[in-house]
């Protein structure tokens, strides 16, 4: 393959003086850009806000599906009024109407963990599913911005449609679907919003995705509780609804990764994309003759199927191992990120109460990885929250304070949203441009795989909590170890291919600074 990077060869393994310098992509990126302004925070604020809605769909279940409380009617003694599904039906009501909750509505009171858990499962294997059915297509052929748009406009719809769910089967499979077509959100949405930035500023603009997602898990308990005592129906669309509006926003108003422009080989469209975000003191200098010389450069499309980036990462066996090793930190972390909040309904707290602080514990893990993201080194970060929040969730079930219990569940919790935003970071540095889409999203599978089994455990620790937040805490400071196997990347810029990462790594390797 054509070297994509002459300046970067010629420091590396010092080329012949004769050898015609052009600017790289990184390098010409990186001189449009310059200083994060105005226009770029507006880019990745618009970009970074589907994950607001992408976060209320994830966790609307919590609500949606929760148990609602009930009480005796009949004059019962308390050893009898323990069990709803041990005495008679007009023995016992509901505290609030049975339309509140899908379980009160469609009498699952006594159904059983698996048919109760079936909607919050089938979501999170609707997003394994569409993980790896439309992992590849922001890489291949429609690009980050129009496939950020259609997933957004296709959750909202399907959303929509849950609310005319008529019984559990139809409400399983609607959210199956809605699970398959968002599956995509977090990771274009975090790809494009880094990629139209420079390398100072990525991982603070990666940090604002998980900021807006934390806004989002934040506003779905006032939004319930706004509502509470009406239909469950009317929370999917109170939801929804703004999510179709704000798709139709997103595709008039972002640009297109420019990054993704050019590995297509979409020069004209990737010139015109660094004008329109370019810094205003950079726009003198974003002339004819530039974008001459940027043309210059040797094809590097990558014009295959779409599944051609995950070819990739299966034939180079550092890239394979990278992802497997990476995916298995993110097995562990999902499993505490995803089953800790739909758990809450197992403690004695207030259930809105209980969303709320989790959804506050998301801020300053946020927050700090936002202030720190380029002091921390990753894999010691990884290893370190990860033994954190395994060693809380563990600990919060020994415990029998109540208060005691609920504060080493935020710190497990925190702990986890940390590790989780830290390594959505970490795997845009290990990949190049042309498959970093796809391994993110795999990677971002990896961690809703972990949340596929977090219902079934979920539903167990009602009688025993160790089967949940025991093995919650052992999987992920188990996984935590495999990050290892993995490279430092703090400080490093983005490479556009597969060969110039295997120059760099080769580079590294030989000592060579700087790259």
């Amino acid at each position: 393959m054509a070297d994509p990077n002459p300046l970067l060869l010629q420091r590396e393994y010092e080329a012949p003086k004769l050898v015609k310098q052009l600017p790289s992509l990184d390098d010409t990126i990186e001189q449009c850009i310059g200083n994060f302004g105005w226009t770029q925070f507006f880019q990745a604020t618009l970009v970074s806000f589907a994950w607001f809605f992408d976060a209320q769909q994830t966790f609307i279940s919590v609500f949606t599906d929760a148990e609602p409380k009930w009480h005796c009617t009949a004059s019962l003694s308390n050893s009898t009024c323990k069990n709803i599904c041990e005495i008679s039906r007009d023995s016992w009501d509901w505290d609030l109407p049975a339309y509140t909750s899908i379980i009160s509505e469609w009498s699952l009171e006594c159904a059983g963990s698996i048919i109760t858990g079936l909607p919050a499962s089938s979501f999170f294997l609707g997003c394994l599913a569409g993980g790896f059915v439309l992992a590849t297509l922001a890489d291949s052929s429609l690009g980050r911005k129009n496939m950020l748009v259609l997933s957004c406009m296709f959750m909202s719809l399907t959303g929509i449609l849950t609310a005319l769910s008529t019984n559990v089967w139809m409400y399983t499979a609607l959210r199956f679907i809605s699970g398959f077509g968002r599956a995509t959100i977090g990771t274009c949405a975090l790809v494009l919003s880094t990629e139209q930035v420079g390398k100072k500023w990525r991982g603070n603009v990666g940090i604002i995705g998980f900021i807006c997602f934390t806004i989002g898990f934040l506003s779905l308990p006032g939004v319930a509780y706004l509502i509470r005592g009406s239909s469950w129906r009317l929370l999917y669309l109170w939801t929804c609804v703004p999510s179709a509006f704000y798709s139709v926003f997103l595709y008039f108003l972002v640009r297109e990764s420019p990054r993704w422009l050019y590995v297509k080989g979409r020069k004209e469209e990737f010139a015109e994309t660094l004008r329109s975000i370019a810094a205003p003191a950079n726009q003198s200098s974003l002339t004819q003759s530039f974008f001459g010389r940027c043309v210059e450069w040797e094809e590097e499309s990558q014009e295959t199927d779409m599944y051609s980036a995950m070819k990739i990462l299966l034939q180079k066996s550092w890239a394979f191992q990278r992802l497997m090793a990476v995916m298995v930190v993110a097995f562990g972390v999902g499993m505490i990120y995803y089953g800790m909040p739909l758990g809450l309904g197992n403690l004695d707290f207030d259930l809105y109460w209980s969303v709320t602080l989790n959804a506050l514990s998301e801020f300053p893990a946020s927050f700090l990885t936002f202030f720190l993201i380029e002091k921390l080194d990753r894999k010691v970060s990884v290893l370190g929250l990860a033994l954190l929040s395994g060693i809380c969730s563990v600990a919060c079930v020994l415990v029998r304070w109540k208060m005691m219990q609920i504060g080493l569940e935020l710190v497990s919790f925190f702990s986890a949203c940390a590790a989780f935003d830290v390594v959505l970071i970490y795997t845009l540095e290990l990949f190049p441009t042309c498959v970093r889409n796809s391994a993110v999203s795999m990677v971002r599978q990896a961690l809703v795989f972990g949340g596929v089994f977090s219902p079934v455990l979920v539903a167990a620790g009602r009688k025993n909590g160790l089967l949940s937040y025991g093995i919650f805490g052992v999987t992920i400071s188990a996984c935590g170890f495999f990050v290892v196997c993995l490279p430092e990347t703090r400080g490093r810029t983005f490479c556009d291919t597969m060969d110039e990462e295997e120059r760099k790594n080769d580079a590294i390797g030989n000592g060579v600074d700087n790259v």
